[in-house]
């Protein structure tokens, strides 16, 4: 099941950064442990070599590469497609995981942190997908993109960040058209909708959000969600890692919803 022996995967963000395991990280090690051939960038090459050297830790064998890599720039996007694609050949897997979150309403968020989040939740996902959608269609065996959304996509989920919930819904449209548009050639395009994941990104949130009370914002997020806890990012991995598989082979243009119940709930139990 969900073998992806010699398959090439392109993933953007795959760096580890703090303690604990994020999406990107977790995600490579899965299809890693799946036999993927990984090729991963990252803005922060430290944190690519520290996944690149968790996941080798536990599997020496795994033929992975790690780049620095500015998603939101057209020309390092194409410097790491280019360099994918001199070393294999070929692109089978893209996963596209880079985002950011950040405050403000439309009268109060400024226009120049409303077009960083355009670029780096949006922007970076069209970046890739222009260049690696001509590749995996001229490919006899097509190929799978998998786009990392949020919840905050699909509703407001008591956070005031009106730029990241705006990019997040707009990649959920723009899979599903490209979606239809690469049907025939053999191409799929399917989106992971996470919900509150506990990585080490949500530190970063509780500064941003709850006044730096970490526990605090652990312990809300944890009451929020109908299970009862926040997600972890092996939720995350293992929805990636089917949606790319030929196990979904006949599954385009949708998305599955990683959030334990939190989008159907009112908040009240």
């Amino acid at each position: 099941m969900h073998d992806l022996t010699n398959q090439v995967v392109l993933i953007t963000g795959i760096g580890c950064i703090g303690k604990g395991w994020g999406n990107g990280i977790a995600i490579a090690t899965l299809f890693a442990r799946q036999g993927a051939i990984l090729f991963g960038c990252d803005l922060f090459i430290e944190a690519a070599e520290t996944s690149k050297a968790q996941i080798l830790a536990e599997n020496p064998k795994t033929d992975i590469t790690v780049m620095h890599g500015d998603a939101t720039s057209a020309t390092s996007m194409k410097e790491f497609v280019d360099a994918c694609m001199a070393k294999h050949g070929r692109i089978d897997i893209l996963v596209n995981n880079v985002g950011r979150s950040e405050p403000g309403d439309p009268a109060s968020i400024s226009e120049e942190v409303w077009d960083r989040q355009m670029d780096v939740n949006l922007k970076s996902v069209y970046l890739t997908s222009h260049l690696v959608l001509p590749i995996m269609a001229a490919q006899k065996t097509g190929g799978s993109v998998v786009n990392i959304s949020s919840v905050s996509g699909l509703r407001y989920i008591g956070k005031p960040q009106v730029a990241y919930s705006t990019t997040k819904a707009a990649i959920l449209s723009f899979t599903r058209t490209t979606a239809v548009i690469y049907a025939k050639q053999g191409v799929r395009l399917n989106t992971v909708v996470p919900g509150l994941i506990n990585t080490p990104l949500v530190k970063m949130l509780a500064d941003k959000y709850a006044g730096g009370d970490y526990e605090g914002y652990c312990k809300v997020r944890d009451e929020q969600v109908p299970m009862g806890k926040m997600g972890s990012a092996w939720d995350v991995a293992n929805a990636a890692l089917f949606l790319a598989s030929k196990e979904a082979s006949y599954i385009t243009g949708t998305e599955i919803v990683v959030d334990g119940g939190f989008t159907q709930s009112t908040g009240r139990t």
